[in-house]
C-alpha cells in the first residue's frame, strides 16, 4: 500500500511591484549677479583730508535684499550696498526755495552706534523741486523683458501692473513708446501721448512670456523710438524692467556700456527696474543705469512699484545736474582718520573736482 503523496504546499505572498522614484522637479541653479566691493579703508586725515565721490540715487541694493530676508535667504555680501539701504529713506531735508541754488546741505553728527569713540557724519544733499505742473515733457520709452523666464508672478504680472500705475500720471504733452524682447526685439506701442491711457494700458496687458532674451537688439530698438519721439527741452528716457542677463544677440557687457553711454551723450538717459529672482543680473543693471545717467532700483512687490514709478518718478525723471562730485574736506586739528560709507564703486580721484565749476 502506497500512501497518497501530500499535497504540495500552498503559500502566500505578499510582493510590491517596484517602481522607479518620481523624479522631483530640478530647482533651477541662482545664477544672480552681483559686482564685487570692499569697504572704503580708514584714512588717516594728515595724508588724505579730502574724500571725493559721486552721488547717487540708486535704491535697489535695499529692497533686493529685502526680498531675500523674506524668503528666509541670507543675502550675499555684494547684493548689499549701503548708500543705497541709506538713500532709500526721505529725511525731510529742506529744499532749495529757487534754481539760483540748485542744492541744500543739511549735516547731522552723532555717535557711532558700533563704537563710541567714533562720530558718525551724515550730509544730506537736497536738489529744488519742480511743481509737477510745470514738469517738461517726458518722452518715456518702457523696455520690457517678456522672455520666458519673465512667466513667475514676481516678474512679468507684476512688472505690468507696476507701469499700470504709473499711466494716470501721464500727460498730453508726454509721449510713450512700448518696446519689448524676447527671442527678438518688437515694437508693441509707438510713440503715443500719454493721455491716451486705455490704450496704454491696453498694449501693457497683452504683453506675455516667451522666448530667450534679446537684450541687445531691444536696446537698439528702445533707443530708435526715443529718438522718434525725441523732446527738446524735455525729459527723454529708456525704463529697462528685466529680470536677468542678455544671453542672445549683443552679449558683451562693454558693447552694451558703450551703447549706452553713447546714447547718454545725445540726451537719452537710461533707468534700470529689477524682478524677480534666481537669475538677476544686479551688476549689470547697476552699471548701465550708472553709464546711462539714470537711477536703478528693484521691485518686489506692488507697493514698491508704485513707490519707484508714481511717487519718486518726479524726482528721478528730471536731472538738475550731470556728473555731481562730492569733495569733503577734513580738519586735522579736530579729525585724526576717516572712512567713507558705501560708494565704493564711486570713489574719485580729488583732481576730479580741481574746478569751482
Amino acid at each position: 500500500y502506497a500512501p497518497p503523496a501530500p499535497p504540495a504546499p500552498v503559500m502566500a505572498m505578499e510582493y510590491r511591484i517596484a517602481h522607479a522614484p518620481l523624479a522631483q522637479p530640478a530647482t533651477p541653479p541662482n545664477t544672480e549677479k552681483y559686482a564685487e566691493r570692499d569697504d572704503n579703508p580708514v584714512k588717516r586725515t594728515l595724508d588724505e583730508p579730502v574724500s571725493t565721490f559721486s552721488v547717487d540715487v540708486d535704491t535697489g541694493s535695499y529692497s533686493n535684499v529685502r526680498r531675500m530676508l523674506r524668503e528666509g535667504q541670507r543675502p550675499p555680501a555684494d547684493a548689499v550696498r549701503a548708500e543705497e539701504f541709506i538713500n532709500y529713506f526721505r529725511y525731510g531735508h529742506a529744499a532749495p526755495t529757487d534754481r539760483s541754488r540748485p542744492f541744500n546741505v543739511t549735516t547731522e553728527l552723532a555717535p557711532a552706534p558700533w563704537n563710541a569713540k567714533r562720530q558718525l557724519l551724515m550730509v544730506g544733499i537736497k536738489g529744488y523741486d519742480v511743481p509737477k505742473a510745470t514738469l517738461p515733457p517726458a518722452n518715456l520709452v518702457f523696455l520690457l523683458d517678456t522672455s520666458g523666464s519673465m512667466e513667475s508672478p514676481d516678474k512679468l504680472p507684476l512688472l505690468k501692473q507696476s507701469f499700470a500705475q504709473l499711466v494716470p500720471q501721464l500727460r498730453r504733452q508726454d509721449r510713450v513708446s512700448i518696446v519689448v524682447y524676447a527671442g527678438s526685439a518688437g515694437l508693441v506701442l509707438p510713440p503715443t501721448p500719454g493721455d491716451r491711457h486705455e490704450e496704454i494700458l491696453a498694449a501693457l496687458d497683452r504683453l506675455q512670456a516667451g522666448g530667450s532674451t534679446n537684450g541687445g537688439d531691444g536696446i537698439r530698438l528702445a533707443y530708435a523710438m526715443a529718438k522718434q519721439g525725441f523732446v527738446k527741452e524735455g525729459v527723454n528716457r529708456v525704463i529697462l524692467a528685466t529680470d536677468g542677463d542678455f544671453n542672445v544677440g549683443t552679449v558683451s557687457q562693454d558693447a552694451l556700456e558703450t551703447m549706452v553711454a553713447d546714447q547718454r551723450r545725445s540726451g537719452i538717459a537710461l533707468t534700470t527696474l529689477g524682478f524677480g529672482t534666481g537669475n538677476y543680473n544686479d551688476a549689470l543693471a547697476e552699471k548701465l543705469a550708472d553709464v546711462g545717467d539714470g537711477n536703478h532700483a528693484y521691485i518686489d512687490t506692488l507697493q514698491e512699484g508704485r513707490k519707484v514709478l508714481v511717487d519718486e518718478m518726479q524726482s528721478t525723471l528730471l536731472t538738475i545736474a550731470r556728473d555731481v562730485k562730492i569733495q569733503v574736506e577734513f580738519n586735522p586739528a579736530v579729525v585724526s582718520e576717516y572712512r567713507l560709507i558705501g560708494y565704493e564703486d564711486r570713489v574719485r580721484a580729488n583732481a576730479d573736482v580741481a574746478s569751482d565749476k
